[in-house]
């Protein structure tokens, strides 16, 4: 077996916030924390931009991303595929 096969590669699911850039989605990824003084559940977030080279993604759609090799100076994140398809209005 080579090594390639046995990597892990992390994953994040996330809402597409913005689709203006060319092959490229900006996701949104929420995570609930415990805050360590309060002890109340609260919401985290952040946006990462990832990696769409059909331009297939659009806004309000719920996607998985994978993390890759850079391609961009801030894009290290590529859609893995697509979980959710947003209401068309």
């Amino acid at each position: 077996m080579s090594e390639v096969e046995n990597k892990v590669v992390r994953s994040l699911m996330g809402r597409v916030v913005s689709d203006k850039m060319d092959k490229t989605v900006t996701v949104l990824v929420e995570r609930k924390v415990k805050h360590p003084v309060i002890g109340k559940v609260v919401r985290r977030s952040k946006k990462y931009h990832a990696h769409d080279q059909n331009n297939e993604f659009d806004e309000g759609d719920v996607v998985i991303i994978e993390e890759c090799r850079p391609i961009a100076k801030t894009k290290t994140w590529r859609v893995a595929r697509l979980i959710t398809k947003a209401r068309a209005a």
